[in-house]
């Protein structure tokens, strides 16, 4: 009986918190507001069943089409440099003959610590010419300051948000699978004549393959459910509209065109996509590191 005292209250958070929001948004999503009449009076506004009419006018909307594909690009961008720096910045700092390990972890961990939004607004002054030091610092050297919030850089523009503060993260995730390495095999493959670069390759990177696998599904579901960042620097530019990512046209739909079917049936069809993403992600993955042993 003691077993099951002590896991209840996490079964009830875990029901109240996630479970019944989730069925409530799939009822959402199924359901939509009828008028008769000239919509005036008690009973002229009821909800009814609409089956899928939701997902289908969901799917047919352009605007959440091009935020769809924009976030893809978002991905394809952020997701390899940051774990590319992860791993770079994990694998220097397991090295030998590296001083000030402490303080480089947390300096490489710190951004992290730093809330988004005041990242975002800090990056952002930093992108605006008017207020950022950047202009006066390249003009010293015959050089002006691009403009960061085109059409096609404001893109990248977020990207390095979602760069300088998820490294720090993932570093920590993969030197720590380094650290639980056992270290007979770097001597081994220095007895062997394996130089550090080889030993990087062929042993660190082979060895901490479940840790590059976790950080990589969980960078994947994060970048598609990047919200903060676009939605902070939106009054700072005309480029970034509100539909510009998935969650903001969501976000959008149920509070500014007060529409939360559709805005609950996107929600679910983004819900599916991450699922299914992950999901043959982690299969093709193990299925891979399974190959290799």
């Amino acid at each position: 009986m003691a077993p099951y005292a002590f896991v209840t209250p996490a079964v009830i958070l875990y029901v109240l918190v996630l479970l019944i929001p989730i069925g409530y948004t799939i009822y959402l999503s199924l359901e939509k507001t009828e008028v008769s009449g000239l919509g005036l009076g008690a009973g002229a506004r009821r909800q009814v069943f609409a089956g899928l009419s939701n997902y289908s006018s969901a799917l047919a909307d352009p605007a959440f089409d091009s935020s769809l594909l924009r976030v893809v690009i978002y991905s394809v961008i952020l997701v390899p440099v940051m774990l590319g720096l992860a791993l770079l910045f994990a694998l220097l700092l397991d090295a030998r003959r590296v001083r000030f390990q402490r303080f480089s972890r947390l300096s490489i961990f710190l951004p992290y610590a730093v809330p988004t939004v005041i990242a975002t607004l800090l990056w952002g002054f930093l992108y605006l010419p008017t207020v950022s030091p950047f202009p006066e610092m390249l003009s010293k050297f015959g050089l002006s300051m691009p403009n960061l919030f085109t059409t096609h850089v404001a893109l990248l523009s977020v990207a390095n948000v979602g760069v300088w503060g998820g490294t720090g993260f993932n570093m920590i995730v993969m030197y720590t699978a380094l650290r639980a390495v056992p270290s007979e095999l770097y001597e081994a493959a220095r007895i062997d004549g394996a130089s550090q670069p080889q030993i990087a390759l062929r042993v660190k990177i082979p060895m901490i393959a479940p840790a590059l696998i976790l950080t990589g599904v969980f960078s994947l579901i994060t970048t598609l459910q990047v919200f903060n960042e676009p939605e902070t620097l939106l009054p700072l530019t005309n480029t970034i509209s509100q539909g510009w990512m998935p969650l903001m046209r969501i976000y959008n739909l149920a509070f500014d065109e007060n529409n939360s079917y559709e805005a609950a049936a996107l929600a679910v069809i983004i819900a599916v996509v991450m699922f299914a993403g992950s999901f043959f992600l982690l299969r093709a993955s193990n299925k891979r590191v399974f190959q290799g042993r």
